[in-house]
């Protein structure tokens, strides 16, 4: 009876943990999805997620140097080519390959 009692719980634990989840990501996906159709576009996800790129860019050329990356090293790499990164990761996301991102997409790490 304690196992039963015990698995029940984790069981619930586990879906109120997805639920949270799913929760998280729909709230991720309001913030990056600004026109508001309900999904994230390529442009949107790059914009979005630019932010780290541009604080870093303390001179504002568009080209992280070394001394701008985490631990003061790393070769250089232009917005250009951060954007294009985050390209090949959207595209990882799509999984059903519609060019957009859903909040189910957006909780799964890339493939």
């Amino acid at each position: 009876m304690r196992r039963a009692f015990a698995l029940a719980v984790l069981a619930g634990g586990l879906s109120l943990a997805a639920a949270a989840q799913v929760q998280r990501s729909s709230d991720y996906l309001s913030k990056m999805d600004s026109d508001h159709d309900g999904r994230v576009s390529l442009l949107e996800y790059q914009d979005w997620l630019s932010y780290a790129f541009d604080g870093m860019d303390r001179n504002h050329d568009g080209v992280l140097s070394a001394d701008e990356q985490p631990a003061g090293k790393g070769k250089p790499i232009t917005r250009a080519a951060y954007r294009a990164q985050l390209a090949e990761r959207f595209h990882k996301q799509d999984v059903n390959h519609d060019g957009f991102l859903s909040a189910k997409e957006l909780a799964a790490p890339p493939q």
